[in-house]
Parts: C-alpha cells; sequence; structure tokens
C-alpha cells in the first residue's frame, strides 16, 4: 500500500478544517508588509529635520531614497527566487532583519555617505526582499483561485503599514526627534520576525494540503519550477533572458516604471518638502499622506477583485490615466492650509495608487506562467528604476527652481504615456506569446 499524496490527504481533511492554511499564510505575509513598510513612509517625513540638522541638499538626501528604490526594485527578483530556493520563511526573516538594522543604525549617522549605507544598502535589500513581488509569490504558491484579491490584499499591507506609521513617524521627528522615528521603524520590523519565523510556511505541501481553490495537485510553482540545485541568481537571471524575448514584458515594465516615478518617486519622496515649500506643516502634510494609505488599502484590495473579473490590461490604462490627470491638477492644489479640493486629490490618489499591482502581476502569471513571479520581480525593478530616477530628478529640479511644479506636470505626461502602453498591450499575449516554464 503506497503513501497517501497531497490530493488524498487534502480530501480527507478537507471537511474538518473550517479555514484554508492559505489563508493563516496570508495574514502573516500582510503583518510582514505592514511591518517592512516603516520606512516607505520615513524619508519625506526626515528629510526636512535631516536637512536642518546636517545641512545636506535636497538632492543629497533624494539620492540617498534613489539607492534604496534602485536596490529595493533589483532586489525583488533574486529574492523570488530565493524564495523558491530557500523558502519564503527564511528570505522573509533576514529581508525584516536588514531593515530593523539599517533603521537602528541610522541614528548614528553623521556624514551623508553614511546614510547612503543605511537608507540605501540596508534597506534597500530588505525592502527589495519584501517588495510586491513577495505578495505575488504567496498568492501564486498558496492559491489556485483569488489571486487578484489576495495580491490586493497584500498589497495593501504595505499601504497599512504607512498609515500605522507615518503619523507615529511625523510626530516623534518633531518631538523628540528623527532618531526616535528610526528606532520605531527598526522596533516594527522586528517585531514581525518571530510571527514569520512561527507562522509563515513555505507551501501547502508543508502542511500537507493542496492551494486554495485547486482540486488536483497543480505544478509546483515555488522550488520544483526551478529545481532545488539551480543556483537563485542564474534562475533569475534565465527568467530574465527568456521574458525579455516577450513584448509584453516590455510593455509591463515601461508602465511600472512610470508607475514607480509617479508614486514611490514623487509623491511618497518629495510630497511633504512641496507641501512645506507652501507653508503647510509638515504632520499635516503627513497626514494628508495617511489618508492616501487609508484609500491605497480600499483601492488596491478593490482592483484585486476587480482583476479576477474584468480585462487587466483595461484595468491599467484607466489607472494610469486618472492618476496622470490628478498629477496634472496638483500644483494648483497645494498652499498653506488643506482645502476640500485638496481631500479630493489625496482620495483618489489614494485609491489609485498601488491599484496597478493586481493587474500586473495577473498579466505576469498568465503570460509566463510558472516563471511569472520572477517575471513580476523584474516588471517590479522597472518600477523601482523609474521611482528612482523620478525621485533625483524631482530633487534636482527643487534644487534648480525652488519649486517642484515641473516634476508634477511631467509626471502627469508620463501616466498618459503609461494608459497608452497598457492600452496597446497585446489581448492575446496568454496564447501567442507565452513562454516555456524551462528554457
Amino acid at each position: 500500500m503506497t503513501a497517501p499524496d497531497v490530493t488524498e490527504v487534502a480530501s480527507r481533511k478537507s471537511p474538518r478544517r473550517r479555514l484554508h492554511p492559505a489563508w493563516f499564510v496570508a495574514a502573516v505575509a500582510f503583518l510582514a508588509l505592514v511591518g517592512a513598510a516603516g520606512f516607505r513612509a520615513a524619508p519625506g517625513v526626515l528629510m526636512v529635520p535631516l536637512q536642518a540638522e546636517f545641512g545636506w541638499s535636497t538632492t543629497v538626501l533624494s539620492l540617498a531614497v534613489s539607492l534604496n528604490l534602485v536596490l529595493f526594485g533589483l532586489t525583488a527578483p533574486f529574492a523570488a527566487a530565493l524564495m523558491e530556493r530557500f523558502g519564503i520563511r527564511a528570505v522573509t526573516s533576514i529581508a525584516l532583519c536588514l531593515i530593523g538594522l539599517g533603521s537602528a543604525l541610522t541614528v548614528f549617522v553623521n556624514q551623508s555617505w553614511q546614510i547612503l549605507l543605511t537608507w540605501g544598502l540596508l534597506i534597500g535589500l530588505g525592502t527589495g526582499s519584501m517588495a510586491l513581488v513577495f505578495a505575488a509569490t504567496i498568492a501564486n504558491t498558496w492559491f489556485a483561485r483569488r489571486r487578484g484579491l489576495v495580491i490586493g490584499i497584500l498589497t495593501a499591507g504595505s499601504a497599512a503599514g504607512q498609515l500605522v506609521f507615518l503619523p507615529f513617524i511625523a510626530a516623534l521627528a518633531q518631538n523628540p526627534g528623527w532618531r526616535g522615528a528610526s528606532l520605531l521603524i527598526a522596533a516594527g520590523a522586528l517585531a514581525v520576525v518571530p510571527l514569520v519565523l512561527r507562522w509563515l510556511r513555505n507551501s501547502p505541501a508543508d502542511v500537507g494540503v493542496l492551494p486554495y481553490g485547486a482540486e488536483t495537485a497543480e505544478p509546483a510553482v515555488t522550488t520544483a519550477a526551478a529545481g532545488d540545485s539551480t543556483n537563485a541568481a542564474v534562475r533569475a537571471l534565465q527568467v530574465l533572458r527568456r521574458a525579455s524575448k516577450v513584448r509584453t514584458f516590455w510593455g509591463l515594465a515601461a508602465g511600472f516604471a512610470i508607475c514607480g516615478a509617479t508614486t514611490n518617486g514623487l509623491i511618497g519622496t518629495h510630497f511633504i518638502p512641496s507641501a512645506h515649500d507652501h507653508g503647510m506643516p509638515e504632520t499635516t502634510a503627513a497626514g494628508l499622506l495617511a489618508v492616501v494609505g487609508i484609500f491605497d488599502i480600499v483601492g488596491t484590495i478593490a482592483s484585486g477583485w476587480l482583476t479576477d473579473r474584468f480585462n487587466p490590461k483595461v484595468l491599467l490604462a484607466v489607472y494610469y490615466q486618472f492618476r496622470g490627470i490628478g498629477l496634472l491638477v496638483l500644483p494648483l492644489l497645494l498652499g498653506s492650509t488643506v482645502e476640500p479640493s485638496m481631500i479630493v486629490f489625496v482620495v483618489v490618489y489614494g485609491l489609485d495608487w498601488v491599484a496597478t499591482v493586481p493587474p500586473t502581476a495577473a498579466i505576469c502569471r498568465r503570460v509566463f506562467g510558472a516563471d511569472g513571479s520572477v517575471v513580476f520581480g523584474w516588471v517590479f525593478a522597472a518600477h523601482q528604476l523609474g521611482a528612482a530616477a523620478a525621485a533625483v530628478a524631482a530633487g534636482f529640479v527643487r534644487d534648480a527652481t525652488g519649486h517642484y511644479t515641473y516634476a508634477w506636470i511631467g509626471a502627469a505626461a508620463m501616466c498618459t504615456v503609461a494608459a497608452l502602453i497598457s492600452a496597446t498591450i497585446r489581448k492575446d499575449a496568454a496564447r501567442k506569446e507565452a513562454v516555456p516554464v524551462a528554457a
């Protein structure tokens, strides 16, 4: 008599399970993303206090943020491959520790190169390993159904992290100072590590079940897809080589680069300094970004639900165009006080903030199959390269002109380009362009 396979085990256990283990894994992943998101709220709030204490220019601090954003993106595809090779739990725990270490060491900086080491290198590597590719990996590994919704919920974890941390970071930056805010970020990242080690499982096979919604065993998306002996770096580069031959990949990468430029690169980094230029208190501007975070949660989860039901390329085109309209009018809305029109802006921008993630991940999965998580990692790398370029460019514009107006207008034009690119992604990409899982 042979040992029961995973399908048989699942069929025997499923009647007694009231909630599939995938949902517990998703819950822990959500908390991990919340803990890792603290730094995403920090640069815009801490930039002014650091300038006041050390006299560093906006360009210097923007360079540190840009290094972080570059590593945040370039680490993602390799992190996805490492998760396939060594497991989700190990990579996630190490990433959270790197974020905590980088944030804690920031309190000792007194030279500009040191902020490049902490904000840039350590936190960049940590947040890159906890990037949105983590959400895609969890969804593709643990869920056969509701993937779009799950990616939307997990992506909202980053927004929830900013919502949780941003008001406290802003308050601590005022009193007792930016060092207390850095320690708060470190504590938030490290607090999640025990939960990850205890509850985050690498795959459904670890607990003897099938992915949520699967009726029969499917080809594994994780380690088995690459082979246990495959080097993670080689795996990531092999996937890039295959994906680079597919037109859809370049369309997604171009659109996502503009997405990064108009979120993390501009609003996430420069909204608070820009509002400060117009006489708005930093805590008030931080509160507006917190409102963006609230509606980001709603918008991203709704986008995941829509992605399960509608053409994702159409969703992308709509999201990008609405974002462009918002950026175009932003220079007219900034002032020393918060007017109703600004509230409308932050609500609309919040709903649209990372609503692009579920449809982008869905297209990656549809076109590239088992390579989809790593491909999404490379697309996300383009997102962060765009964010890094925009962060530096906006800082340069501010230093050269004394205001951010040209940065907002340029970003609005780029969003229109992204909408056109997304709308022209070939509808039959999955059938005609799909690449094989193994080269």
